[in-house]
Order: structure tokens, then C-alpha cells, then sequence
């Protein structure tokens, strides 16, 4: 399948223009941040000038480092873009940095000789596995934007869910890291932008020396092809380029979010249409926009400016330029068919098979609440004798978890089915961001806030969220690829919103990761009830719209002529995915990779139609979730593990597995 050329029109200013503007703006905010340094100049002795030598060897090496960190960001989105006719690629979207920045995480703390070798080649191993997963993915359906972007959504959730683990049984030794892997840009010396600039400057080299050929790809692979150009090797070396800058780039400062996303969208707005141009002009905006950013942090922050990681406020404002440019990306080719296979009908095997699925959630169930460790480690079966000492303190969690597996299920199905996308979750929808972000405020409005307060900010939050992504849909008629493009943009500023929190050193964002983490220890039973009672009204609900999900995946021509209404009824499926995702996310945080699970188990299982699906993914999801909640509880036993951090861990492998069987 070969992808169209995307474009975006061209704007009003020319990328020289653009260029002068953002370095005239840089420059004078740098002369603003500067001054009090050049005005204490020579007040004190030569040898020992406190102005001179932060101006020497912290703000000039700071704006070195600003500079050739947006350039190679920069450059290295313009390649991925390139190569993989794919606007929304980057180092960013595709997991690349994150990739990087957990390897270089699980370096300090397990391997610190690795880290004192060569950083660059730790981070480089992080970005170089991170990128091979998800060309393996994407490989599997043609290399579709869409399914790439998805596919790199992934690893960058599984790879957060693993550094926030990290940072739970190590808090001592990585917040400091957590920070730094933020993207900041402070500097003590001139050792990282020298160290920095020969390397980024070879691959530059590499990367204009592969301008003529990229260019052909203008025309269509197959006609490149028959030309004699490799497409393949060109991909490869292409991407090997882009990996490498942006992995010198996360080894030196940390994650710069949204550089190498938003630079190449601006050079392609300026105008700038051959290759060539976009290889030189990409990187000067991003050299410019960094380095305009990170004066702007500067002076907002003004002393506190060394804490605040430039790399979050790059995420903040990158996030709403992303939603702005959403909507003038001109259609590109959809990352599955239009239509699938007919759905077989309704058989006997599929309703044995549903329940097999029960029967292993029911013994799921029973093993939770029954089946643990006495308070001195031994394995022990609950006794009746011991019923009404324990139960009342495990069941409440049990069937909070039940219920929100459930919801985060059925969510997903709903999501995949709608979607034609085996990638699509409630994690892509952004809905658990804004619960996330509503947690946050209660944290900062009240000095100490109950669970209930801080639930009920969280949903105010999701419904917030829910509003956003619906207008947002309304403008496309629905249009399945925006409405889940708009939840990765607000998933990356829920990332920034925390990394900032982090950087401030407030000690709410240690308690507010915690809770991303998805515990249920602080579970009552009131609270479980409302969530398994959420769950019975909102997942009859969905069984309700079968039909529309029967239909719908077979396209919007075929359903429109067999009677269904489609953009009222992606809208009000959308808006139960969301409700559906929102109630979820209260009570096992947004790390969870249940609502991408489920639906894969339950078609493993033969459930194809949508009724039986949704069945089997609600039990296959209730089940999981409890399991997690169970070795949570029992796998670092007397501490506990957030049951939401547990399904992440271990089921991203899972369903990168199960992903990895399938074609489009």
C-alpha cells in the first residue's frame, strides 16, 4: 500500500522570513535575560567574576546547546517525515526519545558502567530497540501514517508505565533523573555542546547527501523503484540518521518534545516544497523555535529558570499547534481498508467460547479475593473462619478493579471496531488525561484532598476532555484518524503538565505519579459499588449499539445505505468510549494497556461479532484488571504495585505479540 503525498498550503511568510523572526525574537529575550549578568560585569576581580563566568560558561553554552538541539530535532523529523510520507512522524510520536530516555533510566540504576562508557551509546541502543518495534508494527500494515504514529503511542506508554515504576521503588535515586529526562537545557560548561556538535554535524552530512534520492520518492515508491532506487535500503539509512540525532539529542539534555514535529509542519506551511529546501530550512526554524522557547522559559521563570525543563514547555505549546494543524492535513490514505471481510455469523464454537472466557475470569475472581499471603509471607486459600476479617479490606479492590477493567474493555472495542485500527484505546482518546490534569488541580487547590474530592475533579476534568475532542470531531464528521490524533496531542500535554509538575520540585507530583500508576489501595466499598454499577449501566448501554458496530467497520458508504446514521452515531459512540474511559480511569489511573488487551483476547477467542465481542472483551478485561491488582499486591509482597502500572508492564509484550501476527 503506498501512501499519498501530504502537503499543507502555504502560509503567508517565507521560511527565511520565519527564520529572522523567531531568531530576532530569541535574541532580544536573550539580551533582556542577560542583563542583569552584563551589568554586574567587572564588579568583582577577573579570576573571580561571578557575572562573567555565568555568562561564559552556563548562558552562552545554554544557547549553544538550545540551538543545536533544535536543529538535529528538527532535522530528524524532517527525515522521518520524508521517508515515510507521514507528517505527524517524529522522534516524539514514534517512541524514539522515549526509548532512550528509559534505557539511559535502567542504566543508571542497573548498569552505571554502561552509563560511564558512553552515555550516547545507551541511548542510542534505547532509541535503535524502541525504533524496530515499531517499524516491526507498522511493517504489518504498510507502513500506514496512522498505524505508525498508533504503533508509536505503544511503546511510548509502555515505556513511561516502566520509568514510573522506576521511580516508585526508587524515588530517592529518580526524581533528580525524571527531571533531567524532562529536557532541560541548563548548562555548567561547554562540554555538551562541543561534545554534541561534531556528531550532529556528521550526520547532517549523511542527510543532505540523501536529498536527490528522497526526492524521487515525490513521485510514488513504485516509480522510484522502477528509476533504481532501493527504497528500502533508503528507509533504512534514512531512519538510522534520524534515530541517531535524535538519540544524541536525549542523551544530552532529555526528551525535547514537539521540536521535530512542529518544525517541518512550519517549513511546509512557509512554502517550502522540494526536499532539499525542507532539509535546510527545517533545521534552522527548529534551531530558532528552540532556542526562542527556551529565552521565553527564561524569562518567565526567571530564577527558577535552571528547574523548569525546557523540554516539557516545548510539549505544552506543541500540543495545541499539533490541534491547530489537524485540520488542514489534507486526506491521506487510510491506515486499513475500507471495508473487512464479511463478518461470520453467530455459531455455536463462538458462544462455547464465550464461555470458556467466563469460566477463566471466574476462577480469575475467585483466586483474587480467596487466594494470597498471610502478613508473614506464607501462600495461603482464605479460610471461612478468616472471611470476615478479610474480605470487607481485599473485595472492595477486587471488584473496583473488576468494573474498571470492564469499562476500559468495552471502551476499546468500541474504539477498534469504529476505527478499523487494532491500535486504537481509551489511553489514544486523551480522556485519562484530563482525569489525570483534574487530579492535579485538586492537589494545588486543597491542602490535603479526600478521595471523593479528588475523583470529583478528575471528572470534571474527563468531561472537560470529552467536550475538546468532541467539537473537535464535529469538525470532521467524526473522522475516526482526528478524533484519536486529537487524544495523542492531549496525552503528550498531559507528559509536559507532569514533567513540569516534577521539575518544580513540589513533592504533589511524587503523590499525583503515584497516582497515575493506577492504585486501588485507597478503595472503599462505596467507591467499588459506584464504579461496578457505572459499569453494568454503561456497558448495556454499549451492547445496545451492536448493530451500529456491526455495520460501521464496513465502511461509512456501506452503512449509510443499510440505514445507519454515520457521523450521529460515531459522535454518540465516541462519547460512550470516552464516558466509558473516564469512569475507568478514576480508579486505575491512565497507564493501562487493558482497553487495547481485551479486544485482541476476545477476537483470539473467536468472538468476531460485535455482541459476543463485547461480552468477552468486558470479562476478558475484568479479569485482567484483577489479576494486575492481584500481583500488585503479591509481587513485591509486604509494598504494593499500582494495579494500572502492572497491566502496562506486562501487557504491552502481550499485545505487541499478538500484534506482531497480524497483517492489515
Amino acid at each position: 500500500m503506498t501512501a499519498r503525498s501530504l502537503s499543507l498550503p502555504a502560509g503567508g511568510f517565507g521560511a527565511p522570513a520565519i527564520v529572522l523572526l523567531l531568531t530576532a525574537a530569541a535574541a532580544f529575550l536573550a539580551w533582556q535575560n542577560a542583563a542583569p549578568s552584563l551589568a554586574a560585569w567587572g564588579n568583582a576581580p577577573a579570576e573571580y567574576d561571578p557575572a562573567r563566568m555565568l555568562l561564559l560558561y552556563s548562558t552562552l553554552p545554554r544557547m549553544a546547546t538550545a540551538l543545536i538541539c533544535g536543529a538535529a530535532l528538527a532535522l530528524s523529523g524532517t527525515l522521518f517525515q520524508q521517508v515515510l510520507r507521514n507528517p505527524l512522524a517524529s522522534p516524539t510520536t514514534l517512541g524514539v526519545s522515549a526509548g532512550a530516555s528509559l534505557a539511559l533510566s535502567l542504566g543508571v540504576l542497573f548498569a552505571p558502567a554502561l552509563i560511564g562508557i558512553g552515555r550516547d551509546l545507551v541511548a542510542l541502543a534505547g532509541s535503535a530497540a524502541a525504533t524496530a518495534l515499531i517499524f516491526a508494527l507498522g511493517a504489518r500494515r504498510g507502513f500506514s501514517p496512522f498505524s505508525l504514529v498508533l504503533s508509536g503511542l505503544v511503546v511510548s506508554l509502555w515505556c513511561g508505565a516502566f520509568s514510573s515504576i522506576l521511580i516508585l521503588l526508587n524515588d530517592r535515586y529518580m526524581v533528580s533523573l525524571f527531571i533531567w529526562g524532562a529536557g532541560s537545557l541548563a548548562q555548567q560548561s561547554w562540554d555538551i555542546p562541543l561534545g554534541l556538535l561534531p556528531r550532529i554535524g556528521l550526520l547532517a552530512v549523511l542527510a543532505v547527501a540523501m536529498a536527490r534520492p528522497m526526492a524521487l520518492l515525490e513521485i510514488g515508491e513504485n516509480s522510484a523503484g522502477a528509476l533504481g532506487l532501493s527504497v528500502s535500503q533508503l528507509r533504512l539509512a534514512a531512519v538510522a540518521v534520524a534515530v541517531g540525532l535524535a538519540g544524541f539529542v536525549v542523551s544530552a539534555v532529555g526528551v525535547i518534545g514537539f521540536i521535530g514535529l512542529v518544525a517541518p509542519a512550519i517549513t511546509r506551511l512557509a512554502g517550502a516544497r522540494r526536499v532539499s529546501s525542507q532539509l535546510l530550512w527545517s533545521p534552522l526554524i527548529g534551531a530558532a523555535l528552540l532556542w526562542f522557547t527556551d529565552e521565553s522559559v527564561k524569562a518567565m521563570a526567571g530564577v527558577v529558570s535552571d528547574f523548569l525543563p525546557t523540554g516539557a514547555v516545548t510539549a505544552v505549546f506543541g500540543s495545541p499547534l499539533l490541534l491547530l494543524l489537524l485540520p488542514r492535513l489534507k486526506a491521506m490514505h487510510r491506515s486499513v481498508p475500507e471495508a473487512r471481510k464479511p463478518l461470520p455469523p453467530l455459531i455455536t464454537p463462538s458462544s462455547r467460547n464465550l464461555i470458556l472466557v467466563f469460566a477463566v475470569f471466574a476462577v480469575l475472581l475467585a483466586g483474587a479475593l480467596f487466594f494470597g499471603r498471610t502478613p508473614d509471607g506464607r501462600w495461603t486459600w482464605l479460610g471461612a473462619a478468616e472471611w470476615d476479617a478479610v474480605l470487607p479490606m481485599r473485595a472492595p479492590r477486587v471488584f473496583a478493579a473488576l468494573g474498571a477493567g470492564a469499562m476500559l474493555a468495552v471502551a476499546g472495542t468500541i474504539l477498534q471496531r469504529l476505527t478499523n485500527n487494532d491500535m486504537a484505546s481509551p489511553e489514544v482518546l486523551g480522556v485519562s488525561a484530563g482525569a489525570t490534569i483534574g487530579v492535579a488541580i485538586s492537589l494545588f487547590v486543597f491542602v490535603s484532598p479526600a478521595l471523593g474530592v479528588q475523583i470529583g475533579f478528575a471528572a470534571v476534568g474527563a468531561v472537560v476532555i470529552i467536550a475538546v475532542i468532541f467539537v473537535l470531531g464535529m469538525r470532521s464528521g467524526f473522522a475516526p484518524e482526528r478524533v484519536l490524533l486529537a487524544g495523542i496531542a492531549l496525552g503528550a500535554m498531559l507528559d509536559a503538565f507532569i514533567g513540569v509538575l516534577a521539575a518544580s520540585g513540589d513533592p504533589r507530583a511524587l503523590t499525583l505519579i503515584r497516582w497515575m500508576g493506577g492504585s486501588t489501595y485507597s478503595v472503599d466499598a462505596e467507591s467499588a459499588t459506584t464504579v461496578c454499577v457505572l459499569a453494568v449501566v454503561f456497558i448495556l448501554l454499549a451492547l445496545a449499539t451492536r448493530r451500529w458496530l456491526d455495520l460501521l467497520p464496513l465502511g461509512a458508504v456501506a452503512a449509510r445505505e443499510l440505514g445507519i446514521p454515520v457521523s450521529s452515531a460515531r459522535g454518540l459512540l465516541f462519547l460512550l468510549a470516552a464516558v466509558l474511559s473516564a469512569g475507568a480511569t478514576l480508579v486505575v489511573g491512565p497507564l493501562s494497556f487493558v482497553g487495547l488487551m481485551a479486544p485482541h483476547l476476545s477476537r483470539e477467542a473467536g468472538l468476531t461479532r460485535a455482541l459476543p465481542q463485547l461480552l468477552g472483551a468486558a470479562l476478558a478485561g475484568g479479569g485482567l484488571m484483577v489479576l494486575a491488582d492481584w500481583g500488585g499486591r503479591m509481587m513485591a509482597f509486604p509494598y504494593q504495585m499500582p494495579a494500572g502500572l502492572v497491566s502496562a508492564l506486562v501487557g504491552a509484550p502481550f499485545l505487541i505479540f499478538l500484534l506482531l501476527r497480524r497483517r492489515a
